[in-house]
């Protein structure tokens, strides 16, 4: 049986000759110990990168969440409740108006005087 690791596949000379039972001191550090640091040096800069993907992702779903947790659905009924002047069809089409997150962004988003006729212009516009 024959093993070969990465270096005696590279065809080196020095690699060669070690796998024969050849083996040739310089003093010198060989190519294969340089290629083994080059190797460990890449192997953890691929790491480090991974890892900072991972952070910025982790990082970015966090801002996700809360974002979302700004226009949930119990804050629109919250502030749904707090609105004067609606009846209930009204209030009834705007919960389901709320399943959709661009909805809920928008009436959150919209001053409270423009919530009623955007939810009104909405109704309108489903029943028609």
């Amino acid at each position: 049986m024959n093993f070969m690791d990465e270096d005696a596949s590279s065809g080196s000379g020095d690699d060669a000759n070690m796998l024969d039972g050849n083996k040739h001191h310089s003093g010198a550090p060989s190519s294969s110990g340089r290629r083994k640091r080059s190797r460990k040096a890449t192997g953890d800069a691929i790491v480090d990168a991974m890892l900072e993907i991972a952070a910025a992702s982790k990082m970015r779903a966090a801002a996700i969440m809360k974002s979302e947790e700004g226009f949930s659905i119990s804050k629109c009924i919250k502030v749904l409740d707090d609105m004067p002047g609606i009846d209930q069809q009204i209030y009834f089409s705007a919960l389901d108006l709320f399943e959709n997150p661009n909805a809920r962004e928008t009436f959150i988003s919209l001053k409270s005087e423009k919530r009623l006729p955007w939810l009104q212009r909405k109704f309108n516009a489903s029943s028609n």
